[in-house]
């Protein structure tokens, strides 16, 4: 009897008047090998990602910069808003502990004025401003007290801070384009400190993840980023896409892609850190500076600088890859410790690349990692705020 050609399965039949029905089936080499395949690949997925969360934890776990603490007493008012700003007043006042021997901590809704008469701090600082009245902060500088202000939405909303920066005596914007816009309205102060990472909610997993994800989006569905998403929808679904973020029901209907996409919901800072975490890419697409929908900016000033979550998504251990903006390689080299893309394209594209080459997705997520806790905590730009008032 001539041998069977490698790789055909042996079948045992009944022989009958009817027709032949296979009996067994014996697993021969090309199966076996098929298994084996499926094992290796999960051996090899399962040492990537422990090898990848074993080296950011050693990253994660090294002393974190020091900075001199000051003997001053820093009186903070928090934005008295919810999400999203609740997380950045937590993050702000703990940070503040470590760097003033003394922080007291007040909502735009007290008599703040009358507070900073009984303490005497040494300087007031207050996040986004909105809801803190001006009469308060007029009466406080009329003390000799210093006075300073961060803003959290510029170049979006400048036609309501533009009213604000003059109360002020130091103005602090997270918008390198901003700058010159407050000090031709007569600000002399006026100077670029972005937002940062703070790491007691951004970080990366230490375990292996519960829900990983190939692709992630996180934020609301402003119109340039449904206009961005609409002609490649498709494409990134079958990427494996996972949204979270108010608006979405502008671009998706009822029902469309069940489980994909999670609207309506302001998720915590903890909870997004989570999915960047046990995300292999995170998509970051800046909202559009000239959205008449939604922005309040008739001056039309270009936004130029990153936004909060490109320092979040790096700290949290995801290769990001966001929207090329051009103060972006200030803070992190494209193709080194980001990535970025000017066209859906483009992002298609380094999408299907990193999703086929863990080891360069993976020296990218901790060299930002490695850059964001030595560059980009916000231990560093409150410290960077403080020597600018204080020497």
């Amino acid at each position: 009897m001539l041998a069977k050609p490698y790789g055909e399965t042996e079948i045992v039949r009944r022989r009958s008047g009817r027709a032949r029905q296979p009996k067994a089936v014996v697993l021969v080499p090309e199966e076996i090998s098929i298994r084996q395949l499926g094992r290796n690949v999960g051996l090899q997925e399962g040492f990537d990602e422990g090898y990848l969360r074993g080296r950011m934890d050693v990253l994660a776990s090294r002393p974190a910069p020091v900075f001199p603490l000051r003997q001053i007493h820093v009186l903070y008012i928090t934005s008295g808003k919810e999400y999203p700003y609740a997380p950045v007043d937590d993050g702000i006042q703990e940070t503040l502990r470590l760097l003033a021997a003394n922080v007291t901590v007040a909502s735009p809704s007290q008599a703040v004025a009358q507070l900073a008469a009984e303490i005497r701090p040494d300087l007031v600082l207050a996040l986004d401003g909105w809801n803190l009245p001006l009469e308060q902060v007029d009466e406080i500088r009329g003390m000799g007290i210093r006075t300073a202000l961060w803003l959290t939405d510029d170049p979006y909303y400048t036609d309501v801070t533009s009213g604000l920066v003059m109360h002020y005596d130091y103005i602090f914007t997270l918008e390198l384009n901003c700058v010159d816009f407050y000090r031709q309205n007569g600000c002399a102060n006026v100077h670029y400190l972005p937002f940062a990472a703070y790491t007691g909610y951004y970080r990366p997993l230490r375990d292996r993840a519960a829900n990983r994800r190939n692709l992630s989006f996180v934020g609301s569905a402003f119109w340039n980023r449904v206009d961005f998403f609409r002609p490649i929808l498709n494409e990134l679904m079958d990427r494996g896409l996972y949204i979270n973020g108010f608006w979405w029901d502008r671009l998706f209907e009822p029902g469309a892609y069940p489980g994909r996409v999670e609207t309506d919901k302001w998720m915590g800072p903890q909870e997004t850190a989570e999915v960047y975490s046990s995300s292999k890419i995170a998509i970051n697409l800046h909202r559009a500076f000239n959205d008449i929908s939604v922005n309040n900016n008739a001056a039309m000033i270009e936004a130029l600088s990153p936004n909060p979550r490109t320092f979040e998504i790096a700290a949290s251990g995801t290769l990001q890859i966001v929207d090329a903006r051009s103060d972006i390689a200030r803070f992190y080299t494209p193709g080194v410790e980001i990535e970025t893309f000017s066209s859906q394209e483009e992002l298609l594209g380094k999408i299907d690349f990193y999703l086929n080459h863990e080891k360069e997705r993976r020296e990218i997520v901790l060299r930002a990692l490695d850059r964001t806790l030595k560059e980009h905590t916000y231990t560093h730009r409150l410290n960077e705020l403080l020597t600018v008032i204080f020497g």
